[in-house]
């Protein structure tokens, strides 16, 4: 059974919403270990297929697991317009310093694996491991504006926003906010100072974040225990049964 909504209040405009579930801590028996904390992907909510597939998981394995909508996405206050990398990253830090406690695997999903890793680099002695599912480290430069013609660059700047078409249909809206204020954390430039152990799961058929930009993000990380598994018939949602058979075997890993 999933959890009920909390709300994490911010400021008197803006709140976060938390699901969480109880576990047991290390050593408190078989299966437990570190909490886990689910990052979702870009205008993704805490209840899509992969976050709720692992909560069943969490449920059946005693394991602690928290959920969170981003500010501007969900159930959490905010708005899109206004919503940053920078503003998700403060989000993802809110969450583990005043909701989660003790060691925790972050599991984080696209643009859920880029907040991940800032959320890494910012509370090292928080995280033990990182499970990072197509993770789309600099996404809002390397796969939206590096991919954008030059007429929806212009749009972009010109009108402060444009629609985004997704591989699966969706639509998603990118706003000019979003683009300038990302630059302020890219990480595949440069080493990223994050040791602890990361697995990455990532499908060979995603269109959405290549496989080559996950072997980027490896070649990147100053971790030495990092393994990436790569899914010859995995897409970018990795929601078939075999895809989070493969997640849970990894945070298993990890834990």
């Amino acid at each position: 059974m999933s959890q009920d909504v909390e709300f994490l209040q911010r400021d008197p405009e803006t709140r976060l919403a938390v699901r969480q579930r109880a576990g047991a801590g290390p050593g408190d028996g078989p299966g437990a270990g570190p909490g886990l904390v689910w990052f979702s992907g870009f205008g993704a909510t805490m209840d899509g297929n992969k976050a709720r597939a692992l909560d069943d998981w969490a449920q059946a394995k005693g394991r602690a697991l928290t959920r969170f909508d981003y500010s501007g996405t969900g159930q959490s206050g905010g708005s899109w317009d206004r919503a940053t990398i920078g503003q998700w990253r403060t989000d993802a830090l809110d969450v583990l310093d005043e909701i989660t406690a003790g060691p925790q695997i972050l599991v984080g999903s696209s643009l859920g694996g880029w907040i991940a890793l800032l959320a890494a680099l910012a509370r090292p002695d928080r995280v033990k491991a990182l499970v990072l599912v197509a993770p789309a480290a600099d996404l809002t430069e390397t796969l939206i504006w590096d991919a954008l013609p030059q007429h929806a660059r212009e749009a972009l700047m010109l009108d402060g926003r444009w629609t985004l078409p997704g591989s699966g249909g969706e639509k998603t809206k990118i706003t000019r906010t979003m683009i300038e204020e990302g630059r302020n954390w890219l990480l595949l430039d440069e080493p990223i100072a994050i040791d602890c152990p990361v697995r990455i799961l990532q499908g060979w058929q995603d269109r959405d974040v290549p496989w080559s930009h996950a072997v980027r993000l490896m070649e990147s990380l100053n971790a030495s225990d990092v393994r990436l598994e790569l899914l010859k018939s995995g897409d970018h949602r990795l929601t078939q049964a075999g895809d989070l058979e493969r997640l849970f075997a990894l945070i298993e890993d990890v834990s």
